[in-house]
């Protein structure tokens, strides 16, 4: 019976029921925060074998993140972002023919519907907390040890390397437009990139343009994490910073929104 809600079980054509969009987005979502913060606690945590091996590693480490992600949540568009679900509602208003996960409707496309998207976005944020709750887990002895609080929480979540609230909303939002951008021209090419091509696109926004803010491009990646982090009982956490927390929110949902404009005003879709 289980496994009929499982996205494997979704037969091509075949529109994915409510329970089956949520499960399918939500073990996406998990599955990149798990690996997603784990290589960020490799990189920074004390008494891990990977201390220090640097930025490239982990802009790596996520764009396989995602690369798993989209993979397990497949059939409703591998979304993981909440920033994409509301391209795709922005691109539904231009394009009646845009939907959720791609295919058209009656093919096994997910309409663009209020109990659709509130599905989505739900599923993303709490696959994101139980994700950073599972890194955390996998880390619990490394983040018992003494370290600065800021290491802690930085993986669970993004913050600025210059303080600027104003600019960093303009970083996170232009780095967010170009994934928006390459997402939707991505699903009009022949390229057959799929999920790879979205890896190299995430490394690649992480090695330009993630050094001011650490790129959250993704309201659920960033928010859900820092949940996660003022919960959980982490031994010396400090603060969860909730005075920068809105920025990764706002930033991806501006870029989101203006990058889907521009795709389908200029006629890239």
């Amino acid at each position: 019976m289980f496994t009929t809600l499982l996205p494997a079980a979704i037969e091509a054509g075949t529109t994915p029921t409510s329970a089956q969009i949520f499960i399918s987005e939500f073990f996406g979502t998990t599955i990149l925060l798990l690996l997603g913060a784990g290589v960020v606690a490799t990189n920074l945590l004390p008494k891990s074998k990977g201390r220090g091996t640097g930025w490239l590693m982990v802009n790596f480490g996520w764009g396989f993140a995602v690369f798993a992600g989209v993979y397990v949540a497949y059939a409703t568009g591998g979304h993981l972002n909440p920033a994409v679900t509301i391209a795709k509602v922005v691109g539904h208003m231009f394009d009646s023919s845009v939907t959720l996960n791609g295919p058209a409707i009656g093919e096994g496309g997910v309409a663009v519907t209020a109990l659709n998207v509130i599905i989505y976005i739900v599923a993303q944020f709490l696959g994101a907390f139980v994700g950073a709750v599972l890194a955390w887990l996998a880390y619990k002895k490394q983040f018992d040890e003494d370290l600065d609080p800021a290491l802690k929480l930085g993986v669970f979540s993004t913050g600025p390397e210059d303080r600027s609230y104003g600019w960093n909303v303009v970083t996170e939002a232009i780095a967010t437009a170009v994934l928006i951008i390459w997402v939707f021209v991505a699903g009009y090419s022949k390229s057959g990139l799929g999920p790879l091509g979205v890896a190299i696109i995430i490394v690649v926004i992480g090695a330009s343009l993630g050094g001011p803010t650490g790129y959250a491009i993704n309201p659920a990646r960033d928010l859900g994490p820092r949940i996660a982090h003022a919960v959980l009982p982490i031994k010396g956490k400090g603060d969860s910073d909730w005075a920068y927390s809105w920025v990764p929110v706002v930033g991806p949902i501006i870029g989101a929104i203006v990058a889907t404009v521009i795709v389908f005003a200029v006629g890239l879709a």
